[in-house]
């Protein structure tokens, strides 16, 4: 890691912070990884400035040239993945496998695909419609065309979970649209955000079109979002930020896409093949140490199989290894920070308040005196009133609710405040896929846990506004536009 603090991009330069820098701490060891830069509030609208005025040239360029940007970007990234996969596991806590395949790999992937996306039909035709005579004009056949224009200036607030695929998610198809982007990191990884920046400029792309803010408070993203200057606020994170974010949004009439929190119900049917169910519930205990909103957290099984669910989960805790994330033996690495290591640790003493009975986990692992870890835990004997039942803990604990009969497993799979991701096991796939229509979630997974990262991605309720993943994300950062004349 760079001993150099970092700087800002703005405007297509490396600007020093009017507010000098502060810490990013590896979450593993304690120990800082690199200093970001506190930008003030001067200097994000600047940073919004300079994307308005690249916006109008930028919109212009050939699909073609965008494209051929976008390449060069993945190709630069993928040039230098090793480094950039250290700095991704050092500063977000990541294991060295998940920084390397599922952070920096996925993040090329994604510019590679908006590659292509930018080169997608942004023209619809619409069946001529014959009008008759009237107030509006003479009789006639009228065409229309409908056409998706880029929003203009896009701010692009990311979560730490993921350093990488998160922000490539935003940043690569708004500019495959046309867009040009203010991106805000979290403050507790950002240094690989800039990362991306130098590979975006090193691979073309005009002063203005990318640029980066940081700040550990809140008030550089405060201001990413309430510049004038901004038409679209992408943002993943929790639902009580989203929803101030929101508010302020509604105030300047801007367009918003939320990727919010997630409390996913895993349902388990009777006839379910419980290996399979395990394993996939299991991934929680460790994928980013919990830290992901699509994890199936709340699992509701049916009683007939609950003991034999539980047991099984339990086993499969004890065979993850927690520990220091460059090892390679390590499965759950440490959560982001201190502050998050203490709320997860609340929340596991809540449940125990609540009449929980914690099942594996619980406490600290005790060979590691240095680093946010936190040990898998499983918590049974749960109800549905319960807060670490109803409220997303972002860490790697589980939640089980037995039920009886499948209509009310689905009414409690619904009743939740959240509706991003949930999954149906049965060994019955026709009722599976019964089920899952019902389930007020974004998405569905029938026995897995994987995805088609050409499906829509995004949440009901309060688990979001929007969609994007795929295509769906180069309508995410567009208008549509309707074009009449007569035939």
């Amino acid at each position: 890691m760079s001993p150099e603090p970092q700087r800002l991009f703005i405007g297509g330069g490396w600007t020093e912070p009017a507010d000098g820098h502060y810490e990013v701490i590896d979450p593993a060891t304690e120990e800082v990884v690199g200093l970001a830069p506190e930008a003030s509030r001067a200097q994000v609208h600047e940073a919004a400035a300079a994307a308005k005025e690249a916006f109008g040239p930028w919109s212009r360029t050939r699909p073609e040239e965008r494209a051929a940007i976008l390449d060069r970007a993945a190709d630069i990234i993928q040039r230098d993945l090793p480094a950039h996969a250290d700095l991704a596991r050092a500063e977000s806590g990541a294991t060295a496998s998940t920084a390397r395949g599922m952070q920096v790999a996925v993040g090329a992937a994604r510019f590679r695909r908006y590659a292509r996306g930018a080169l997608e039909p942004v023209e619809e035709a619409i069946a001529p419609q014959i009008n008759e005579a009237g107030p509006m004009g003479r009789a006639g056949v009228f065409g229309a065309l409908t056409v998706r224009q880029p929003v203009g200036v896009v701010t692009c607030i990311t979560s730490y979970n993921n350093p990488w695929a998160n922000p490539a998610g935003k940043v690569a198809p708004a500019l495959a649209m046309g867009n040009t982007v203010v991106v805000k990191p979290a403050p507790q990884d950002p240094l690989s955000v800039y990362r991306m920046a130098a590979a975006l400029a090193e691979a073309g792309v005009p002063p203005g079109v990318v640029n980066v803010v940081t700040g550990s408070g809140a008030e550089a993203g405060e201001a990413a979002v309430d510049s004038p200057d901004v038409d679209m606020v992408s943002f993943t994170g929790s639902t009580a930020v989203g929803q101030r974010i929101a508010e302020a949004c509604g105030r300047g009439m801007k367009r918003q896409l939320m990727e919010l929190g997630g409390k996913g119900a895993a349902l388990v049917l009777e006839d379910a093949d419980l290996s399979s169910a395990v394993a996939g519930i299991g991934t929680t205990f460790s994928f980013y140490s919990g830290q992901i909103c699509t994890a199936p957290t709340r699992v509701l099984v049916h009683r007939s199989r609950q003991d034999e669910l539980i047991a099984g989960l339990a086993a499969y805790a004890g065979r993850l290894t927690v520990g220091h994330p460059a090892d390679r033996a390590t499965v759950v690495g440490p959560v982001i920070s201190a502050a998050h290591r203490d709320g997860v640790e609340a929340y596991v003493e809540l449940g125990r308040k609540e009449g929980a009975r914690v099942v594996t986990g619980g406490a600290r692992p005790v060979h590691l005196d240095r680093g946010f870890y936190v040990a898998p835990t499983l918590l049974a004997d749960c109800t549905n009133d319960m807060r670490v039942v109803r409220e997303e803990i972002f860490g790697p604990v589980v939640v089980v609710v037995p039920f009886d009969e499948d209509e009310e497993g689905v009414a409690l799979a619904n009743d939740s405040d959240y509706g991003l991701i949930d999954y149906v096991w049965s060994g019955d796939v026709a009722r599976a896929f019964r089920l899952a229509r019902r389930l007020r979630a974004g998405g569905v997974g029938v026995n897995t846990v994987g995805r088609n990262m050409e499906a829509p991605f995004g949440g009901f309720k309060k688990s979001g506004v929007g969609r994007d993943v795929g295509s769906y994300a180069l309508h995410a950062y567009s208008e549509t536009q309707a074009i009449v004349w007569p035939g």
